[in-house]
């Protein structure tokens, strides 16, 4: 039976709504019920034609909640109607030189969900067995929804940083507002920088404990040990570097960036370090659930019928979000 799906055919135009037949599946596949999918600001990259790559027509979304409805040739360690997440990565090759130094996030030969792959924003997905995820059942579906991307994508951005007494987060939206509550939980004191005059999103931070919030304009009240950037502003990355203290860190979260300035080489000097976070491996996904089930995280979310995914999109785009939008078919 055909499924419903909205589809991104041309970069810079909305989604269209489709009708699809059920493919059929290959060997260590699954085809799952959509339950929710999130709403990324790498979907809206996508959309708006500021990803490299692009191969033709693709359904978006890589922040899949869905129950098992068949399984492909071959797949073992998942049963009929369980629960599964799908992240961004897809499937790696397995033997590239990123692959065996345990660096699959680097793969040569990736595939990555809602992008070079069909995605979630519709109501079935097909999904590599070897990529699922299994969920903390404290969380719906509308709540684990951000965990798969939002979440994970701000783990490994947090744990590149390393140790932190004071963490700076530049960008307070999805993935910060769930990795904030990580830091805190861990004992680290967080300083929230938003888009300069957004209350909101700065009452928002401090009620998930960030002991300061401001704009990015403003001085915090104390030296930063490491700042995390997850709004694409490349403006950001000096004042960040210019934020934090000797031998401090500042870990660029995002797919997309605006062209960074030139800057001072002394806002880097001291050996301060500027570093990319590039995908995410499993591992990174099973440690970032183990976290979730054990800290339970207040996952901000806003749903929208598959339907008004375009809405969504255009919501994210303009900042109007605190939160995660999550598509609900």
């Amino acid at each position: 039976m055909a499924y419903k799906a909205l589809v991104s055919e041309r970069a810079g135009r909305p989604l269209v709504r489709c009708e699809r037949a059920p493919p059929p599946l290959g060997a260590g596949e699954v085809r799952l019920r959509v339950g929710a999918c999130g709403v990324c600001r790498t979907d809206l990259h996508l959309v708006d034609g500021e990803l490299p790559g692009r191969r033709g027509p693709v359904v978006p979304g890589h922040e899949i909640v869905g129950r098992i409805a068949e399984l492909g040739p071959g797949v073992t360690g998942w049963a009929l109607g369980e629960r599964v997440g799908v992240p961004w990565l897809a499937s790696t090759c397995g033997t590239c030189r990123y692959c065996r130094r345990g660096r699959e996030n680097l793969c040569a030969r990736a595939a990555f969900t809602g992008y070079t792959v069909d995605g979630g924003y519709a109501e079935e997905a097909v999904a590599r067995a070897d990529a699922l995820l299994r969920i903390p059942d404290r969380y719906d579906d509308q709540a684990a929804a951000p965990l798969l991307c939002a979440g994970l994508i701000g783990y490994r951005t947090w744990a590149m940083a390393g140790p932190a007494d004071h963490l700076g987060i530049f960008g307070f939206g999805a993935a910060a507002h769930l990795i904030a509550q990580v830091a805190v939980a861990k004992g680290q004191k967080v300083y929230a920088f938003t888009r300069p005059g957004d209350r909101a999103a700065q009452d928002f931070a401090r009620s998930l404990g960030a002991i300061w919030a401001g704009g990015s304009d403003q001085a915090p009240p104390a030296i930063l040990d490491a700042a995390l950037i997850f709004a694409p502003v490349g403006d950001l990355v000096p004042l960040a570097l210019s934020r934090v203290d000797k031998g401090g860190t500042v870990v660029c979260g995002g797919i997309h960036m605006s062209d960074i300035p030139a800057f001072p080489y002394e806002v880097l000097w001291h050996e301060r370090v500027l570093r990319s976070v590039a995908n995410l491996t499993r591992a990174d996904g099973e440690a970032f659930m183990a976290l979730a089930a054990e800290i339970p995280l207040r996952s901000s979310t806003f749903a929208y019928p598959l339907d008004r995914a375009n809405e969504a999109l255009g919501d994210l785009r303009s900042g109007r979000l605190q939160g995660a939008a999550v598509l609900v078919p």
